[in-house]
């Protein structure tokens, strides 16, 4: 054996394989060391023709041959220049010019603080949208100008980026929408789009919610979404320029997750209650102007499900029964209508939210509804605020026809009754004015006396109620409060009060029975005109809460209860009748003071008419 060529060949692999290690053990410290792929920065957009890797997307509905290459108008003598040509009305081709500039390959543009370009139209007008960030896809960094004025002559115009350090692999360069201005077309022509490093915009502001603190009372397991975010920048010329922004350029947070958490989308989610959360956001470091307290009042309580037959229902909104075609709940009226939406869901119902509320239509027109059969309009209300005095909510329903026809109907929301469920069920007849009922098409809500900022909506629906019982069929509901927090006046589940008369002799045409429904006792007042409770000894109340009724009346169209205290001093609470089913009311004691003394009730009293049933008259505390 030639022993220097073995040992050769043992050096030459001793090597190799010292070659190999350190070969993978330089990759292995490059990969852990590996930074994100460097994207391109280069800003140009369209600077005489498409920068590289420019692509062009028209949006759905858009006339598709809406953008063209100019060579002939273009801005200073360019090559070239873009031309969008915005149909009239009724264009066979499409409604509007709409599309988006994008590239494949992302953009680092963080070097840069404005998107830029000059335009000029053929005549002035209003260009709805113009923007960048719409990549087809997340568009997480999209910026918009809505309403961009233009005329004949060329002018440069500056999108201001709210934080360029988020624009690290960009894909949408430019976006543009645009229908008929008066009804007819026109075209207008943007040259010299590019993105670029400004010294000269300053003062950048942030705001959430308009710039609002809002506070707004909520539940576990309602997610609402922050809008309303913009940045402004004063512009070379010495004006602010608004824009509109997607959330992530924000970064938000909660001042106690426990209570709400929001994410990166600013989506706010109640996670616990009862107590209170303040959404905050900043951009860059910089404080955003506007908030949003949240607060929890801990569990939901869900509207009373419906009961009736659906074959004697037409329901708008409900998730019980099949609702119609519904064009929208929220038309938002424009200039006057200041009504937003916050809908929500809790475990499965769907509830109407309405903000800042001054009035709000619902148009149901794919078909509109035949309401001839039916006899009354069921919906039901929640106040989340407490309410500053008693509020006129209006209901109108529209009849389309030569000419429309609009019936009214305004009933009282009294303030203790806010935080709470009202269940409304109007006779249709009630309604002043609505004289046709084959084809209706709107229901409006109004606040009449400009005191509700807010309510939820649930159950909106037309029905026939036939021939309504005489008489519950079921008993009331059982309580649960626990004996220990309870004072009892009438109730099987409590102790009553010893020696309590529940029908004294006060000249009443009222006529008192008890009646027993599957073995619960119930008070029946026949033919009310008044009816008094006098209690077997006074009562200090002043450590309870609520005072608890269950009632039922088919036939009331009017229900009070008073608290009285000697002197006589009493005060009236008003109870909404008729009742669909068993009505369970929780009034706080405070509604009857003054000038009730709450150390010192002797006596209830109720007043109104028809037919009342009344069960588990008691004062609780929580």
């Amino acid at each position: 054996m030639n022993t220097n060529v073995c040992y050769t060949s043992r050096l030459y692999l001793a090597l190799a394989w010292c070659w190999l290690w350190l070969l993978f053990s330089a990759c292995e410290r490059e990969v852990e060391g590996l930074e994100s792929p460097a994207y391109p920065s280069n800003p140009e957009v369209f600077i005489d023709g498409f920068s590289p890797g420019l692509n062009y997307a028209a949006f759905g509905g858009s006339v598709l041959t809406a953008f063209d290459v100019d060579r002939e108008v273009t801005y200073n003598g360019s090559a070239a220049s873009m031309r969008f040509e915005v149909p009239d009305v009724n264009d066979p081709r499409g409604a509007y010019a709409g599309g988006t500039y994008y590239t494949t390959v992302g953009r680092d543009l963080s070097g840069y603080n404005a998107l830029t370009f000059w335009a000029r139209a053929s005549q002035p007008a209003n260009i709805d949208v113009v923007g960048f960030g719409n990549d087809l896809g997340e568009s997480r960094h999209q910026v918009t100008i809505s309403g961009l004025p233009v005329n004949t002559n060329w002018k440069k115009y500056i999108i201001p980026i709210p934080d360029p350090s988020k624009l690290k692999a960009e894909r949408g360069m430019f976006f543009y929408s645009e229908g008929p201005e008066n009804e007819k077309g026109y075209t207008f022509w943007i040259d010299e789009v590019k993105f670029e490093k400004l010294g000269t915009l300053a003062h950048p502001r942030y705001l959430i919610l308009n710039g609002q603190d809002q506070t707004e009372t909520s539940f576990i397991g309602i997610t609402k979404t922050i809008g309303g975010l913009k940045s402004v920048f004063n512009l070379p010329v010495g004006v602010d320029q608004e824009v509109t922004v997607a959330p992530a350029y924000f970064d938000f947070s909660s001042s106690d997750p426990s209570i709400a958490t929001v994410d990166e989308s600013g989506r706010v989610t109640v996670r616990g209650g009862p107590g209170t959360a303040r959404i905050t956001a900043r951009v860059g470091g910089a404080v955003a102007t506007g908030s949003l307290t949240i607060q929890s009042a801990g569990n939901f309580q869900a509207a009373p499900r419906p009961t009736r037959p659906v074959a004697n229902v037409i329901s708008v909104f409900s998730d019980v029964y099949p609702n119609v075609p519904v064009d929208y709940y929220n038309g938002y009226w424009a200039p006057y209508q200041t009504t937003q939406s916050a809908d929500f869901t809790v475990d499965g119902d769907n509830v109407l939210h309405y903000t800042n509320f001054n009035f709000v239509g619902i148009q149901f027109t794919s078909p509109t509804i035949n309401a001839s059969s039916m006899t009354h309009l069921h919906v039901d209300v929640f106040i989340p605020n407490t309410l500053p005095a008693n509020a006129r909510f209006k209901i109108e329903m529209v009849h389309f026809g030569t000419p429309n026809i609009t019936g009214a109907f305004t009933t009282i929301i009294t303030a203790v009754q806010s935080r709470q469920w009202v269940s409304l069920d109007i006779p249709l007849v009630s309604f002043a004015g609505l004289s046709n009922r084959s084809n209706l098409a709107q229901i409006i809500f109004v606040d009449d006396s400009n005191n509700i900022d807010s309510f939820y909506a649930d159950n909106i629906y037309l029905y026939n109620a036939g021939t309504p019982p005489s008489a519950p069929t079921t008993p009331a509901p059982t309580p649960t409060h626990p004996a220990a927090n309870v004072i009892s006046v009438f109730s099987d589940a409590y102790t009553n009060i010893a020696g309590t008369n529940l029908n004294p002799n006060w000249g009443q045409a009222t006529v008192v029975t008890q009646v027993s429904i599957q073995g619960n006792n119930t008070l029946r007042y026949g033919g009310l005109n008044y009816q008094g409770i006098q209690l077997g000894s006074n009562q200090n109340v002043s450590g309870m809460q609520f005072l608890h009724l269950d009632f039922w009346s088919a036939t009331s169209t009017s229900l009070k209860v008073f608290l009285i205290s000697p002197g006589p001093l009493e005060t009236p609470f008003i109870l909404t009748v008729p009742t669909n089913g068993w009505s369970s009311v929780n009034i706080p004691l405070s509604a009857f003071v003054p000038p009730v003394n709450l150390s010192n009730v002797f006596q209830l009293k109720f007043e109104g008419n028809g037919d009342i049933f009344l069960d588990n008259i008691y004062f609780f505390r929580n």
